[in-house]
């Protein structure tokens, strides 16, 4: 779930004369989200000296969420950062080595595979685990970000249980965000859908979920202008009726943006294979993507759930997998 961004355009050519120094590793994973801890977990307990570089930002997204109470194991629940910095404990508690960088450049025209670093050193790696997550998209707001963890969420199933009986707003008109809507309607009192368009761009039969469950009220020709709150969190939301060019005020205590995911898969797009959005395809059943000895777990592959227990056991996967790969192979 950590977040990579790409400075380069994979251009062979680029940085042409320019020498960097060349390490070599067997277990190479970028991203420290869940998924990329739980690979260097497994992978560092098999003794393959895996080597983790966390991204932009350690811990990856649940490093802005305030409070987790559905990852097994924590009865009270915990912090994000809480549990991202457990996992990294654990993780180089058995060896990883948990390095902190970006990664800038791939090259996985042949093996050993070379992922450069904040374009200033070459990792050659016998293994490649791809956990570099997926961002959420966001308006763009200052006071989005400035009430991002204290009302303003990403994700209904991580934190719709802190608005059980409480009124909140969504934000989307596609199936995701019918979706959140129709999940946030069996906790919340009230949800509004603020919605761009005149209309849904949601499958029929989403639609149809929403447009009969009365707890969910559409607000058609609508878009965010501000939210609003205090020291304890979101308690309002400015909207503006762009067909009648008027602003409203609608009280709430959750804001939540389901206007889609952005995988971080960038990088690897000249070699790995991805769907029309960007995850990155795996074999079903395993994190195999389409080269040998490359590996995808967590949010860049999975479109569908973005769960951190659901990123941790792809992460395991992705070390047995290489785990396994390496030992047919006599790396």
């Amino acid at each position: 779930m950590a977040v990579f961004k790409s400075l380069n355009t994979n251009d062979p050519n680029e940085g042409a004369g320019k020498e960097l120094p060349v390490e070599k590793v067997r277990v190479l994973i970028l991203g420290s989200g869940p998924a990329g801890y739980t690979a260097a977990i497994y992978a560092a307990r098999a003794n393959l000296n895996p080597v983790l570089y966390e991204g932009i930002q350690p811990g990856g997204q649940l490093t802005t969420t305030t409070e987790i109470e559905n990852f097994p194991g924590y009865p009270n629940g915990i912090t994000g950062p809480e549990m991202m910095e457990d996992l990294k404990k654990q993780a180089m508690r058995f060896g990883t080595n948990v390095r902190f960088g970006i990664a800038t450049k791939t090259d996985l025209s042949n093996q050993p595979y070379r992922i450069t670093i904040d374009d200033e050193k070459i990792i050659e790696t016998d293994a490649l685990i791809i956990a570099t997550g997926a961002t959420a998209k966001y308006l763009g707001l200052e006071s989005e970000d400035k009430f991002k963890g204290q009302g303003v969420s990403a994700c209904a199933t991580c934190d719709g249980f802190f608005y059980r009986g409480k009124d909140v707003a969504v934000v989307g008109g596609g199936d995701t965000a019918c979706e959140e809507a129709t999940y946030l309607a069996g906790l919340c009192n009230k949800v509004y859908m603020v919605v761009r368009k005149p209309y849904l761009r949601a499958s029929k039969a989403m639609q149809e979920r929403v447009f009969n469950t009365p707890n969910i009220e559409i607000l058609f020709e609508h878009v965010t202008k501000e939210i609003v709150g205090d020291e304890s969190g979101v308690n309002g939301v400015i909207l503006t009726n762009t067909k009648e060019g008027k602003d409203v005020k609608v009280d709430i205590s959750g804001f939540f943006l389901a206007i889609g995911h952005h995988p971080n898969s960038d990088i690897f797009k000249p070699w790995i294979e991805t769907d029309e959005v960007g995850y990155i395809k795996t074999v079903p059943g395993t994190s195999k993507t389409n080269l040998p000895g490359v590996f995808a777990c967590g949010d860049v592959q999975d479109p569908t759930y973005r769960q951190a227990i659901t990123a941790a056991g792809s992460g395991c996967k992705a070390a047995i997998d290489a785990e396994r790969y390496l030992g047919e192979r006599n790396f």
